[in-house]
């Protein structure tokens, strides 16, 4: 375990200029029948930043995306970065007052989004809401993209490598915001170095090389597909395969026709593509080499499988939050029961420590709340010093909330979560947040949600709800109203109706009462 820190570009668009100055001609992009070089790929970009500089948006400006994986989210967060502009990803099942609620917060002054999404028209879902910062919302298909490109000068604006000459590695690159205990999404701000660094290191330890066909099923709004993701390709000189959503079928297809090499995400895709491998149509999957996993507990029979039906000779874990990047990966070589069970050891730069109630170190093997400290970790949430202060001591130890173990080998595992939040199908699913979205339903007097085992999404959502005096409502009625009001991952899957909720002396719902 002797993998040192890189030396990386200094910035995400640097990246990207790198790559095609190193590999013109390489394929970096194909999406459907289309494909383009790392020379085009930034020639692109370019040509987006220069119509965001037409467009009036330069260095500090935020610019949301809400849109599945496609060239054209790449295309506009290069755009906007290499201007000076911070990213603003946006989860693709957001409703249209939770997209409201980070556009104001967040001071969003462009707005990207798709033409329609699996029937969505989210500039319609957000019609009715009141957006004072927002100036511009920009349709990212046809016609429409087009024009918008056109406002600029080209690849070839001086405009903008006078702003890529400003850019530096401490400029702010996204702020990706993640749900808290408070029950209200945080936002976190992270520089360009921070990403670049972290994720080049990650690149390394879990062996993405030059030349690989890298699908990308992990949506780009979430850390695992962007920075874990296509950014990672530039710095690596891998091709970037998007996905705009999981379909095994789709998968296994993309995996055929372009010799698919290295995917990343949570069990549940492991798992369709061996039930694809098993189903009557036969596959060819021999390209296939690397699995990254995490998001989810991964089981040992399962990883063994993964190399000998699906032919995958390295298979690593890992561990990361919003807050900080990766902290945390396994590395080849490592036998399935380490993959299943722990979640690797610290990234090159990255300090762990696992730490009891009383702030003193654990001994080896015995459960506390895990801290991370090391380059990677957050400028901070936006707008928020006290949750920072909360987040982030003194000392510039990361608080994850996280309980877990560190083994004589230095190996990391969690075991529980200090912060009740569970994970659905590679989610980060926030009982707070869900609990304060339940309770604007008419009828609901409270409500108390916990995570419970799901074969298929790791984990799924159980709500207890105590109704209003006088008020009736069925389980199919509430689920109906969640999915109409919130991300569809946060949705609860079963509803069980109680009188009260199990509370401690000082008023507290006891979760534990609820799980037993």
């Amino acid at each position: 375990m002797t993998d040192v820190m890189g030396h990386w570009p200094e910035t995400i668009p640097h990246s990207a200029a790198q790559a095609a100055q190193q590999w013109p001609d390489r394929l970096g992009l194909i999406t459907g029948d289309h494909s383009w070089t790392y020379a085009q790929i930034w020639a692109d970009a370019r040509a987006v930043a220069s119509a965001m500089i037409a467009s009036h948006v330069g260095e500090g400006d935020r610019v949301a995306i809400w849109a599945p994986n496609t060239r054209e989210w790449i295309l506009t967060a290069l755009g906007a970065q290499t201007v000076g502009a911070i990213i603003v990803p946006m989860n693709t099942r957001f409703k249209g007052g939770e997209a409201a609620d980070i556009l104001r917060r967040a001071h969003v002054k462009m707005l990207f989004v798709p033409e329609n999404f699996l029937g969505t028209d989210y500039r319609q879902m957000i019609s009715g809401e009141d957006l004072p910062d927002l100036a511009d919302i920009i349709v990212m298909d046809g016609q429409p993209w087009d024009d918008f490109v056109a406002r600029g000068k080209g690849a070839g604006d001086a405009a903008v490598s006078a702003a890529m000459d400003k850019l530096t590695g401490d400029h702010i690159c996204d702020i990706i915001f993640t749900s808290g205990t408070t029950g209200r999404p945080k936002g976190a701000l992270t520089a360009h170095r921070q990403a670049v660094q972290i994720f080049g290191d990650w690149a390394v330890r879990v062996d993405l090389r030059e030349g690989d066909r890298y699908l990308i099923v992990n949506p780009f709004f979430h850390t695992f597909g962007y920075k874990a993701g296509w950014v990672v390709c530039f710095t690596r000189g891998a091709t970037i395969v998007p996905q705009p959503m999981f379909d095994a079928a789709e998968t296994a297809k993309l995996i055929e026709d372009h010799h698919i090499s290295f995917i990343p995400g949570p069990p549940t895709i492991y798992q369709s593509l061996l039930q694809e491998l098993a189903g009557d149509k036969p596959r060819n999957f021999s390209s296939l080499r690397v699995a990254v996993t995490g998001a989810a507990p991964v089981a040992p029979a399962l990883v063994e499988r993964m190399r000998a039906e699906l032919g995958m000779q390295n298979i690593v874990n890992g561990y990361g939050m919003t807050e900080c990047g990766a902290i945390a990966m396994t590395r080849q070589g490592d036998d399935a029961e380490t993959v299943a069970n722990t979640c690797g050891y610290p990234l090159p730069g990255t300090e762990v420590r696992c730490v009891g109630d009383d702030g003193v170190d654990m001994p080896t093997g015995e459960a506390g709340e895990l801290w991370v400290r090391g380059p990677s970790v957050m400028q901070g949430y936006l707008d928020d010093p006290a949750a920072t202060a909360e987040a982030i001591d003194a000392d510039g130890w990361l608080h994850t909330g996280d309980i877990g173990t560190i083994d004589a080998r230095g190996y990391l595992k969690i075991t529980d979560r200090k912060k009740d939040m569970y994970i659905s199908g590679g989610f980060n699913c926030y009982p707070a947040e869900i609990e304060g979205l339940l309770a604007a339903n008419p009828s609901i007097e409270m409500a108390a949600v916990i995570g419970v085992a799901d074969e298929r999404m790791g984990e799924v959502g159980k709500a207890f709800v105590v109704l209003r005096p006088g008020m009736a409502l069925t389980s199919e009625e509430l689920v109906a109203w969640a999915r109409a009001n919130m991300a569809n991952y946060k949705v609860p899957r079963s509803i069980v109706f109680v009188d009260a909720l199990p509370r401690n002396a000082a008023g507290k719902v006891l979760r534990m009462d609820l799980r037993d």
